[in-house]
């Protein structure tokens, strides 16, 4: 029997489930999970939207707005900062109010920031209204951190990979997204009517909210558990998987921010030259972030993590000596190369996530369901502050960018020091999981003489 869903305060709650269980996965878990998964990458797709706005919302800004090419990258430094840091309390959230309440409730915030800059987007504004508002929009950064907590909790070891991978790669798409109707926008009505993109924005919002009060469920089992978070920040492997996302998800999202400001002031697009080109990366990348998943289920994460990080670095080359060159069509194909492939790091990062710690749990003699639960309350407890973590890359991205330009007035010079970190993060991934296995267990601990599980196939 699959879990009863039941009515009590707060909600619809699921009181059983155990998704490692073949039986009660098949008998309706799997419809279940697959039900909640829709309706969370519904809700994210709308988050990662509003908290990609001021990457749209910049093109509109014309000279008449009086703000410099380092103030706009500041600014979507702001959405990227605040998104950032409310990942941390969004994940303990779901387990605190149950994942649909909790999907509601920060579907409906998206409310706050998308209904304030439809009322101060206009020339004469003050910057610090702005920034403000920008930093709301980092509510929907928060969104991603909850969403994939609860589903993490929904799949089995198994198919994590690929359902990760899918609710992620789903929300990715609300970058792209907004970029396409911010073009539609500007093609059709011109660049000083930024209004209408956010009157499309606030009934989908809302219609968001909506499903997820109606289809999603919370599952009970879940708790907090302050003990596994204190032992997740005390792991080496939290802090390792941190630094590596900021290679994948956040180049992602550092570069979705900044892509059409680079455009714009490397290259001379104007807003709608730039908005034509901006969204094909990010729709890319977001497209192949559960193939990722996918790819690092069948050969290990670890294994498609190195191999991307250095095809990262080739096309991270491409950029800078098309940086130099000043040539627009090398720029533009080597930065959608590089949007492809953070996409499919991002997948496979995070499949790696679960995998490491049950390794680690089977290196220490755990096996089976023991080994799993473990898994599942290490992972758990390490995601929302990886998440949180990777995100800052995105803002070190835009800093260096504004930093770059601000000084040199080209990106070159930051596009070399994201070409050195690429290289880091291979070395690193090669180094912790590739070229050694996991510690076997001290002996006298395991009779059964299994073969240990080795970090590549994580």
């Amino acid at each position: 029997m699959t879990g009863t869903t039941v009515a009590r305060e707060g909600g619809r709650w699921i009181e059983r489930w155990d998704p490692e269980d073949e039986h009660f996965w098949e008998s309706g878990g799997k419809k279940t999970a697959n039900r909640n998964l829709l309706f969370s990458v519904l809700s994210e797709h709308i988050g990662f939207s509003i908290w990609s706005l001021w990457s749209v919302m910049v093109l509109f800004m014309g000279p008449e707005y009086g703000i410099d090419p380092a103030g706009k990258f500041f600014l979507v430094s702001m959405a990227t900062l605040v998104g950032a840091l409310v990942r941390v309390p969004y994940t303990f959230a779901v387990a605190r109010f149950g994942g649909r309440n909790w999907t509601v409730f920060s579907a409906a915030m998206l409310l706050l920031p998308t209904i304030a800059a439809a009322v101060i987007m206009e020339p004469g504004t003050s910057y610090s209204t702005f920034l403000l508002v920008a930093a709301l929009t980092g509510l929907g950064g928060g969104n991603f951190a909850s969403s994939m907590t609860n589903i993490n909790a929904f799949f089995p070891l198994r198919q994590k990979g690929w359902a990760l991978g899918l609710n992620a790669g789903g929300g990715n798409i609300g970058v792209p997204v907004i970029q396409l109707i911010g073009l539609l926008v500007i093609g059709t009505a011109g660049a000083t009517h930024p209004r209408i993109l956010l009157a499309v924005y606030i009934p989908l919002i809302v219609v968001a909210a909506t499903l997820a009060a109606l289809r999603m469920d919370n599952l009970a089992p879940v708790k907090n558990d302050t003990g596994a978070a204190k032992e997740a920040v005390r792991d080496g492997h939290t802090w390792i998987m941190s630094f590596l996302y900021i290679g994948t998800f956040g180049s992602f999202i550092g570069y979705s921010f900044a892509f059409g400001l680079v455009l714009q002031n490397q290259f001379a697009r104007t807003p709608l030259q730039a908005a034509s080109i901006t969204f094909i990366g990010p729709l890319l990348g977001s497209l192949i972030r559960p193939v990722g998943g996918r790819l690092a289920d069948r050969f290990g994460g670890a294994r498609i993590t190195l191999w991307n990080f250095l095809a990262m670095a080739v096309a991270t080359l491409g950029v800078v000596i098309a940086s130099v060159q000043k040539s627009l069509p090398l720029f533009t194909t080597a930065f959608i190369v590089l949007f492809v492939l953070t996409g499919l790091g991002n997948g496979s990062t995070y499949k790696m996530i679960p995998g490491i710690y049950h390794a680690k749990a089977l290196a220490g003699g755990l096996t089976g369901e023991a080994a799993a639960a473990y898994g599942r309350r290490l992972s758990g407890a390490a995601m929302g502050l990886i998440g949180a973590v990777g995100a800052l890359g995105g803002l070190g991205i835009n800093l260096a960018l504004r930093q770059s330009f601000l000084t040199e007035h080209t990106g070159t010079p930051a596009f070399v020091s994201f070409l050195v970190f690429y290289g880091v993060c291979s070395a690193l991934t090669w180094a912790v999981y590739l070229r050694r296995p996991a510690t076997a267990p001290a002996a006298g601990k395991q009779t059964d003489p299994k073969p240990q599980l080795g970090y590549a196939e994580v």
